[in-house]
Order: C-alpha cells, then sequence, then structure tokens
C-alpha cells in the first residue's frame, strides 16, 4: 500500500521550485525524474521515516 506526500525541490538547471510526491512506504529512494518546467532529468534522493519524507534533494546528472 502506498503512502504518498508530497515535497518540493528546486531544479538544478532552470532553479524552479517544483512539487514531487514521493512514495513514503519505501524507505530511501533516488530516481530520475524529468523537471516540469526545463524538462532535464533530475536524480532526486528521498529519505523518509514513519510515513514522512524526511529530507529530499535534487541534483543534475553530471553531479
Amino acid at each position: 500500500m502506498q503512502n504518498l506526500d508530497c515535497a518540493f525541490i528546486d531544479c538544478p538547471y532552470c532553479g524552479e521550485r517544483i512539487e514531487m510526491v514521493v512514495d513514503c512506504s519505501v524507505p530511501d529512494q533516488e530516481y530520475t525524474e524529468d523537471c516540469s518546467v526545463c524538462c532535464r532529468p533530475i536524480v532526486v534522493t528521498v529519505a523518509t521515516s514513519e510515513g514522512e519524507v524526511v529530507s529530499i534533494e535534487g541534483r543534475s546528472e553530471d553531479d
């Protein structure tokens, strides 16, 4: 069963603040998602605890 939460990150390419939907039932995650503004790929790293997002960050694929 999914436990979804919303979090925001700043795109490392265009600087826009974008909303991410995170499945909090998965403890630690790293995945790639395209920015909804500039469409460039962002590597998203998420840490969750007790069904909530503890930290989220986005970086370019080059970092």
